[in-house]
């Protein structure tokens, strides 16, 4: 059956694709046959597969704890693997490219069809401005990209240690702000990066950015590892176009700043320069240690002036390509000769204040999704999508919508949504009633409701905590409160990830939120890190920090604590961020602190379950406490030591001493090393070289601190500020070393965790 629809897809599709990408499918599915038939590597083949962006998803191992134990899932290809522990027949999930978040209508129906036809029905917007496809069979993936090769999409490099898909400023070319539009130039630089030779050897990935302003959000240009916005310069010889550029930004488990690389690159440099940016990286990039393979870490390393030195040197030898103009050339020329423009005369303005007819819900609609545009008598429109997701038949009724009202050009958003541009201001009412039909009028983008989310433990298999379920359950809320809240705080932004790997951008949030895990009792609870301060203006200008972790069914009413106090005590504060700043984190914790505890079991037995999911997560592990006894009690006492230092140190990093947080910090990994020396090693002492050293040969060279996916990254951050000894700390090294010290005591809390698993497990059986 399977066979049947690969030859009927390849031959109908047959003359429609790029000759290059029709061949570059047939080639991975003659891998995927290989694979089948185990002729190849399955670590080899896994990473084939990421580069076609097709990725592995939650229990694809074929195991799924059921609330009680651990439950086997039954594959038909038992033994026939697609990676490492990723059974064959395990559904994954699918990552599409779009450029720019630039989609076409008939694009979105192909994108609707494979939705239905191999997925679950649901298209999921990334906050990259990327589609995601979940439950997708392995065998269907080569019909699945001819199809979108037939449409000009494709996901080669979606995944992998690849350039990623190339975002932009979702309202490029309609902004009032922005200098000029960067359509055409981020458009170029997709193009030209793609499957790029001198871009094929990184140990990591690499994401690039463009925003034709400085002040706003929309290109987030700071958490990027190369990142464009656009200025104008002028002289005698007229205004010439360009680029400000920044390099070694980035969020992951732990967030650096973009750095200035070069104030002013022309148009015409950008290809070459970001050519001799990926050499560099791809030559001198960390490849074993992927936990430091990231181009922010190879800047650290080696300081930004040999980093810039080491790329002119690299331009400079680089052979001249006719392709930089090329690319630069036609997609100008593209965006010039396309709609970009108004579609017709401009009919009389609907005062949208007066419509009646479609009810007061319109006023809301257009107060928060319509922005007029900087062309007079047109604006844009956000379709606001709970979660990032819409249907297959909401996004043909989109694709419809779009091709009526916006010129047939819609956008992909990094906070998740869609929007519409050039919708004429007296068709607003009219697309309004077409959304109300497709159920896709929901009011609030923008707004607090607007909360930005990862996959989290619905199918990644990184996930910690139910960070959709939160995210539902916090809209849910917030829209029912919504006529109610005061302006500034509708204007706040909520920024969920289901871990610390940051997928739901939660550093650059007013309040931010990431899933962690905490044995109470001996049983594992749901908790989320609450991280204040960031900044999701100025290109996501600052990272906040976490304050302490509270548990999931408990983060509503954090947001509800923390919104009260910011009104009550804001004192002149314009901004969250500033608030947070003026009140100090200690102060910010102490609001918290409350909320904190765990309630036992009989008197609060939703704690011990996550949002959105009904599994208790702690029936199978009631009464291991008693099985550990005493030491475990002490390790106890020690993690909560060791995350009683850490907030120290973050409280003497907001005070600006630097080396008092940084020393603070590394004392409290030292602290949580302790605590797990000690469940082998009752009394492990004081000596800090005696207890690395017992940490070392007792749980890394066992690998019982390894993380599931990390491995021992989080070990290597004591290791590695431990050998560094004492010395003078700058504001960055030492919220470096702050973050770094939080995450190390995560991930022994974690291993705290596995231990006790494993004792009771040990216990039962004996």
């Amino acid at each position: 059956m399977a066979a049947e629809k690969k030859v009927k897809w390849k031959d109908a599709l047959a003359g429609r694709l790029d000759a290059a990408l029709a061949d570059e499918i047939d080639a991975f599915e003659t891998q995927l046959e290989l694979r089948r038939q185990d002729k190849v590597d399955e670590k080899v083949f896994a990473e084939t597969r990421l580069r076609r962006g097709v990725y592995g998803q939650r229990y694809d191992n074929g195991q799924r704890h059921d609330g009680v134990a651990v439950r086997a899932i039954e594959f038909p290809s038992a033994s026939l693997t697609k990676g490492p522990d990723t059974a064959w027949d395990a559904p994954g999930m699918q990552r599409i490219k779009i450029p720019f978040g630039g989609v076409t209508p008939e694009q979105l129906e192909v994108l609707a069809d494979l939705a239905e036809e191999y997925s679950d029905g649901i298209l999921h917007v990334t906050t990259r401005q990327d589609f995601q496809l979940h439950f997708i069979h392995i065998e269907d993936t080569p019909d699945l990209m001819r199809r979108l090769g037939a449409v000009g999409i494709t996901s080669r490099e979606a995944c992998g240690n690849t350039v990623r898909n190339i975002t932009a400023c979702p309202i490029a070319g309609v902004c009032s702000d922005e200098t000029f539009d960067v359509t055409p130039y981020s458009l170029a630089m997709a193009d030209f990066l793609l499957g790029h030779p001198d871009a094929q050897d990184f140990g990591r990935k690499f994401k690039v950015a463009f925003s034709g302003c400085a002040g706003k959000a929309c290109g987030l240009v700071n958490m990027h590892d190369l990142g464009f916005i656009a200025r104008e310069r002028s002289d005698e010889n007229g205004t010439r176009r360009g680029f400000e550029a920044w390099v070694g930004g980035g969020l992951g488990t732990i967030p650096y700043d973009a750095k200035l690389f070069e104030e002013f690159v022309p148009v015409e440099e950008i290809l070459p320069l970001s050519q001799a940016i990926v050499r560099v990286f791809a030559r001198l990039g960390e490849k074993r240690n992927r936990a430091r393979a990231r181009i922010k870490f190879l800047i650290a390393r080696i300081g930004l002036e040999e980093f810039k030195r080491l790329v002119e040197e690299e331009r400079a030898v680089l052979r001249e390509d006719e392709s930089w103009s090329n690319w630069v050339d036609g997609a100008t020329a593209e965006f010039e000769a396309e709609p970009a423009g108004p579609r017709g005369e401009v009919g009389a303005v609907t005062d949208v204040g007066a419509v009646t007819d479609v009810g007061a819900e319109y006023g809301r609609w257009a107060r928060d999704n319509v922005q007029g545009q900087r062309q007079h008598g047109y604006s844009v429109v956000t379709v606001m999508l709970p979660l990032g997701d819409m249907t297959s038949r909401q996004a043909r009724q989109l694709a419809d919508l779009g091709s009526e009202y916006a010129n047939g050009r819609l956008r992909t958003t990094v906070e998740q949504n869609v929007v519409l541009r050039w919708v004429r201001d007296d068709e607003l009412p009219a697309l309004y009633l077409g959304l109300v039909a497709a159920g896709l009028a929901t009011a609030g983008a923008g707004t607090i409701s607007d909360i930005t989310v990862c996959p989290g433990t619905d199918t990644c298999k990184l996930g910690i905590a139910s960070s959709r379920g939160l995210t539902a359950e916090l809209s849910r809320r917030l829209r029912e409160a919504d006529d109610k809240l005061d302006e500034s705080i509708r204007g706040l932004h909520i920024k969920v990830s289901g871990c610390f790997n940051s997928c739901g951008q939660h550093h650059v949030a007013d309040i931010g939120f990431y899933g962690v895990s905490r044995k109470v009792a001996g049983t594992t609870v749901p908790h989320f890190q609450v991280v204040l301060g960031g900044q999701w203006e100025s290109n996501g200008g600052s990272y906040g920090l976490a304050v302490g972790a509270v548990p999931s069914r408990a983060i509503p009413l954090v947001v509800e604590r923390l919104s009260d106090a910011y009104l009550a005590e804001r004192d002149g504060a314009r901004t969250f961020n500033e608030f947070i700043e003026s009140i100090g984190k200690k102060k910010a914790r102490g609001l918290l602190e409350d909320l904190m505890p765990v309630p036992a079991y009989e008197d609060g037995p939703e704690f011990y379950s996550d949002w959105g999911d009904p599994r208790e997560f702690t029936m199978s592990d009631l009464g291991v406490g008693e099985c550990a006894g005493e030491v475990v009690a002490q390790t106890d006492f020690d993690l909560a030591e060791a995350e009683r230092q850490v907030f120290d140190a973050q409280v003497l990093l907001d005070d600006k001493d630097f080396d008092g947080a940084d020393q603070t910090a590394l004392r409290s990994m030292l602290e949580a090393a302790k605590g797990l020396v000690r469940l082998e090693n009752p009394d492990p002492g004081q000596d800090p070289d005696s207890i690395v050293s017992e940490f070392r040969s007792r749980f890394y060279d066992t690998e019982l601190f390894f993380d599931r996916f990390a491995g021992g990254k989080f070990a290597q951050y004591l290791f590695h500020r431990y050998e560094q000894g004492s010395g003078d700390s700058t504001g960055e090294q030492a919220r470096r070393v702050v973050e770094e010290a939080r995450l190390f005591i995560e991930a022994a809390h974690a291993c705290h965790g596995r231990m006790l698993e494993k004792k009771a497990a040990e216990s039962q059986a004996s």
